[in-house]
């Protein structure tokens, strides 16, 4: 019931609306149908003899001279050994040596330890690739100093574990040996 309601109302709507009555065709809806002019498409006629020759000949000229065999080889060779030479030259040069700069504190048994002695004691360690720097000692309470020393180490030659084991073999000096700080160079 609803529907034909809704059904019979369009309807007279669309009865008293003039500008909704539908024309023919709207001005704007007009197209022209697109013609396309013929044409003969011409396929590439076979060349004569002479032509292809000359086209032959063409082909024959290396503007980069690709085709040399004996160029190639020689190349190849010349590549060769300097390829040879640059790996003598590279074996020869020594890679990149990884480097660390290691600050150890050194603690004495008490305030009599004779941190003169200790230092020397310290310093008495040498190893291939060990580099001994600055030292200063550093007060820790009750008159108690520690030795603050730097050292400079090559990674592959030497380990902390053997530098502090080294420094602790001086029983009568040292008590106990800390690494304060270890940077890459």
């Amino acid at each position: 019931m609803a529907i034909f309601k809704l059904e019979s109302r369009l309807n007279a709507l669309e009865k008293s609306s003039t500008s909704h009555q539908p024309s023919s065709v709207p001005p704007t809806q007009k197209v022209e149908p697109f013609s396309v002019p013929s044409k003969k498409v011409e396929l590439p006629a076979k060349k004569s003899e002479p032509a292809a020759a000359e086209e032959d000949e063409d082909d024959d000229i290396d503007l980069f001279g690709s085709d040399d065999e004996e160029e190639d080889q020689e190349a190849a060779k010349v590549r060769e050994e300097r390829l040879r030479q640059y790996a003598e030259k590279k074996a020869k040069k020594p890679g990149l040596i990884a480097k660390s700069s290691i600050l150890l504190d050194v603690k004495p048994w008490d305030d009599e330890t004779d941190m003169a002695k200790m230092e020397e004691c310290v310093r008495s360690i040498h190893m291939d690739g060990l580099v001994w720097g600055a030292s200063k000692l550093v007060p820790v309470g009750y008159g108690i100093k520690k030795l603050q020393i730097q050292c400079v180490v090559e990674d592959e030659k030497v380990g902390t574990d053997i530098l502090e084991e080294e420094i602790t073999k001086f029983e009568d000096y040292v008590q106990s040996v800390d690494i304060a700080a270890f940077n890459k160079i």
